[in-house]
């Protein structure tokens, strides 16, 4: 079985960054970095996908190396959690530039998948960052402003204490409208039934990059907040097979 390893990271402004990784011994791939959701308080971090067998499972089986990072205010990683914002996209960021130093990954295959909580700081990410070879989503929200006011009071009030309610609070957590900077590839998933993230965010998020002229797929699923693993694993396999296969070099 692949090994798991813990490394501390600088988010850039001397705050602690938690990830975990596992490669396998091939020359380099690419590689896939996970941003986990909320978590239901238990604030394991990235060591949620170590524990549930992902990371061992995605590394092996597509011979690539597999990260999970913990989200500011999450497993070993410092606070305080801004709700998805700044420093949250900042740890993401500086995680991403760890994994293209590593000699295993080729910095040109590099996925981005954020889940819940992770999928609207991924989606913000990918409005900053250039070189994702793709980004996948699953239950996040992209217009954070609508989603708070659609929320049940106990989510408005983790906003309200993480993030604040300011134009600029709801912007920086706001992908949707900053949808012409994505560049990488999109994969979204979306349960038809989530009560806490609206299909509609997910179908307005796609229109928008499709109309930026960004590659996007949306799938809605047979589903809510907590996607069926049966109907995404095709969907994952097919995606990442495709997306992770290395370049062909013509001579």
């Amino acid at each position: 079985m692949l090994a798991v390893t813990q490394h501390i990271i600088d988010r850039g402004d001397g705050a602690r960054v938690e990830l975990f990784q596992s490669r396998p011994s091939a020359a380099k791939n690419g590689a896939i970095l996970f941003v986990h959701g909320n978590q239901g308080g238990l604030l394991l971090g990235g060591k949620e996908a170590v524990d549930d067998g992902s990371l061992v499972r995605f590394s092996s089986r597509l011979g690539v190396t597999a990260a999970a990072v913990s989200q500011p205010g999450f497993g070993a990683s410092d606070g305080p959690a801004d709700f998805c914002g700044p420093t949250t996209q900042q740890a993401i960021v500086a995680t991403l530039e760890f994994l293209k130093q590593q000699p295993s990954v080729d910095p040109e295959r590099i996925v981005l998948y954020g889940n819940s909580r992770g999928a609207v700081a991924s989606a913000m990410v990918a409005t900053k960052v250039q070189g994702l070879r793709a980004l996948i989503l699953t239950g996040g929200v992209y217009d954070l402003r609508e989603a708070y006011e659609r929320s049940p009071r106990g989510l408005q009030q983790a906003i309200q204490t993480e993030a604040g309610t300011t134009n600029q609070a709801f912007s920086d957590r706001s992908a949707l409208h900053h949808s012409h900077r994505v560049e990488a590839e999109t994969l979204i998933l979306h349960g038809k039934y989530d009560d806490r993230a609206s299909v509609d965010q997910a179908e307005r998020f796609s229109k928008a990059l499709e109309q930026a002229g960004v590659p996007v797929t949306l799938h809605t699923l047979e589903g809510g907040h907590r996607l069926p693993r049966d109907q995404v694993t095709p969907i994952l396999r097919d995606f990442l097979t495709r997306i992770l296969r290395p370049a062909v070099t013509l001579h």
